[in-house]
């Protein structure tokens, strides 16, 4: 009882760190984008902070019950809408994530190229977007509302040695199957997405540094341009994406075909789903040197 309080204690002050990062960079990437410069990038890191605090607080709820025993706090159907948040957000963030590296890509690709081509005129275009990837996750994640159940609605044996609030139990094989390949192939496709865009990214960053080490020989001085350093920024970004996901993957296959349950592995799986919600608001205002000012 005492190890579950502490640790309940900790998801609290993480979430809640993350939770205040993430509102700070949403206001002041709203209210920056409300006025006069309105670029395709800062809406996307709008979405990506706030499909970060849905991320929060779905998964916050959860365990923050779970910790302190109220077994009767949320009920089957509100172990449906907080399990069913948590996975649309989870994936709206790699999508997301996605979407930031391949419009960061096409932003500082040369005039000549032809993925200049696909620069949007307007940052609004990228609305419909959203709305795909929203109706997307939403679908892939329908399942979860049939088969979530309150832990106080279960038989207790069943679940002993675990301290979970909500639980995933499909009476379907067939169908599990079925959206565990789609949420498969939306991870690989959109992961594969991003390798390609980040590659090119990385690509652009060697010859820009080349380009910069040439005029320092030549006794010229050159200035970074704003949209390099987006670019570092957003790279850095899908690198702790990546060192979560594939870590708590890692994790997840491990606690799966284990014997044995493992109170550790487990606990430290719960706090990689939500590692990158929480640290990637502090990389954007590590990076921006207004929200630094701020």
């Amino acid at each position: 009882m005492v190890l579950s309080l502490i640790k309940g204690g900790i998801f609290i002050f993480l979430t809640g760190l993350g939770i205040v990062g993430n509102i700070f960079v949403f206001v002041n990437y709203t209210c920056s984008f409300g006025g006069t410069e309105k670029t395709s990038i800062q809406l996307i890191l709008i979405h990506l902070v706030f499909t970060n605090i849905i991320m929060l607080l779905s998964k916050g709820v959860q365990k923050t019950v779970a910790a302190f025993g109220l077994r009767n706090f949320l009920e089957d159907m509100g172990c449906k809408i907080a399990g069913y948040l948590e996975r649309v957000a989870r994936g709206l963030s790699i999508c997301t994530t996605c979407l930031l590296t391949v419009v960061q890509a096409i932003t500082i690709s040369p005039r000549a190229s032809g993925w200049r081509r696909l620069k949007l005129k307007s940052a609004r275009h990228i609305l419909p977007l959203f709305l795909f990837l929203w109706i997307i996750n939403s679908l892939i994640s329908m399942n979860l509302t049939f088969y979530i159940k309150n832990i106080s609605s279960m038989n207790t044996t069943l679940i002993s040695g675990n301290d979970n609030y909500c639980y995933f139990l499909s009476e379907s094989w067939i169908l599990r199957w079925i959206f565990l390949a789609f949420m498969v192939l939306r991870d690989a496709l959109f992961q594969g997405v991003m390798g390609g865009a980040s590659g090119y990214m990385i690509f652009l960053l060697h010859k820009h540094h080349q380009h910069v080490l040439y005029l320092q020989n030549s006794s010229l001085q050159c200035k970074t341009p704003p949209e390099m350093k987006a670019a570092q920024s957003v790279l850095l970004l899908m690198i702790c994406f990546l060192f979560f996901y594939w870590t708590d993957c890692s994790l997840s296959l491990y606690l799966n075909f284990s014997l044995q349950y493992d109170s550790i592995a487990v606990s430290v799986q719960e706090f990689l789903t939500i590692g990158y919600a929480i640290v990637s608001p502090f990389v954007l205002i590590h990076r921006d040197g207004r929200l630094t000012a701020c």
